[in-house]
């Protein structure tokens, strides 16, 4: 029988390409396989909490069926969710499978340790080991933004403070924040360094109104020595919780500590947000992430496929980076299905076989990019109108239609 902590990774390689971030994150971080039973076309899954078990019941229970046979070719027809930790598991979940190519095109799994494990320092919170300065790959698009995190690493709080990076989702903001988390704390193990993501803080600033422990809340993240907040566009229309992060933010910026701050548009762009919060932001450095050419792509490529210890040929190489564009993330679920599919079949990699794997995510339409000014051509050009004239100022009838459209 397949081993299925194999048939997991690529489950969650299939639903990384499908799902958001924030999504992909929530939902599936701290869950792992814990038997396939092919006889009876059973599946069970382990997930953390009852909350978890529900939504993935409701919600994913489908999406989970159709990428396991995609992966396996095992015909699950029915999935068990099981309330179980990592701890209490019999077995252990390995993240992602390191293969090495023997004679005859033969896969086999090599020994790999958890590389997202959460930082073992005492005064780091969730800190991944996964993400340093040494695997961040550094190109066109992302050189200032690289820059100013190894500065802030450097001299946290003294340089660029706070720092903003800003960018599409999947582009490595997330990356350089835990990079500086785990670089500062390289040079001085004492610093107390916090990464969350801005829905945590929302959560924690909650559970502390219900429980009544605003004092704790307020100690935990104000006596930060570096503070680093993921998404903070979510902070829009949390007028209580905006208000709290306001004035940690004050505390922590007057005792000179740093802050760096993500989000998926620059600071005046989060025109929701009042304005002493958006002043604050722009008060040091702002550096925006671009999405990475396709020299980049294959660097990224190369260096992943370094740290799995799998060898892909350069001519598969650039042909997954010619035509995964979108982001790193999208980029790296591609390879991970791509390593998934051989360690699964032992089969020795070629481009036929590539195109094979990866058809469905390359051809499918909704992926592609479209801009507005796309859109606006498409609905001028059905309904017969000028772009001038959808554009402009003028209220005739029969360009109402169109217009709303």
């Amino acid at each position: 029988m397949t081993d299925p902590q194999k048939i997991w990774q690529g489950v969650l390689g299939e639903l990384e390409l499908i799902l958001s971030k924030a999504n992909f994150t929530t939902w599936f971080k701290n869950t792992f396989i814990i038997s396939i039973d092919e006889e009876k076309g059973e599946a069970v899954i382990g997930v953390p909490n009852a909350f978890t078990k529900s939504w993935m019941e409701e919600k994913y229970n489908a999406a989970i069926i159709k990428a396991m046979a995609n992966v396996s070719g095992n015909n699950v027809s029915s999935i068990l969710y099981q309330i179980q930790t990592l701890k209490s598991a019999s077995h252990q979940h390995i993240p992602a499978g390191r293969l090495q190519q023997q004679t005859g095109g033969a896969l086999e799994p090599l020994q790999t340790s958890n590389k997202t494990q959460e930082y073992e320092a005492p005064n780091a919170y969730g800190l991944s080991k996964r993400y340093t300065f040494s695997n961040f790959i550094v190109g066109a698009g992302n050189q200032l933004a690289h820059s100013a995190s190894c500065a802030v690493a450097e001299e946290p709080g003294i340089r660029y403070n706070p720092l903003f990076l800003y960018g599409d989702v999947g582009l490595g903001k997330t990356h350089l924040m835990h990079a500086i988390g785990i670089a500062a704390l390289s040079r001085n193990p004492s610093s107390r360094v916090i990464y969350i993501n801005f829905e945590k803080f929302t959560n924690d600033y909650v559970a502390a109104a219900r429980k009544g422990g605003f004092d704790a809340f307020r100690e935990h993240y104000r006596s930060a020595d570096i503070l680093l907040v993921d998404d903070v566009q979510f902070m829009i229309d949390k007028e209580k919780t905006q208000e709290e992060f306001f004035n940690t933010f004050e505390v922590l910026h007057h005792n000179e500590k740093q802050i760096v701050i993500t989000s998926d548009r620059p600071p005046k762009a989060l025109i929701e947000l009042e304005d002493r919060m958006i002043s604050r932001f722009e008060w040091g450095m702002i550096a925006d992430i671009k999405m990475p050419d396709q020299e980049t792509r294959r660097a990224i490529l190369e260096n992943k496929c370094k740290e799995r210890g799998f060898s892909l040929d350069p001519e598969i190489i650039a042909y997954i980076a010619e035509n995964i564009k979108n982001n790193i993330r999208e980029l790296e679920g591609a390879l991970n299905k791509t390593i998934a599919w051989y360690e699964l079949n032992h089969k020795t990699p070629s481009l036929s076989s590539v195109r094979e794997i990866l058809l469905n995510v390359l051809a499918d339409p909704a992926r592609k990019y479209l801009s507005p000014r796309r859109i606006i051509e498409a609905v001028a050009e059905f309904y017969d109108v000028s772009l001038p004239d959808i554009t402009g100022q003028c209220r005739k009838r029969e360009l109402v239609l169109p217009r709303q459209i």
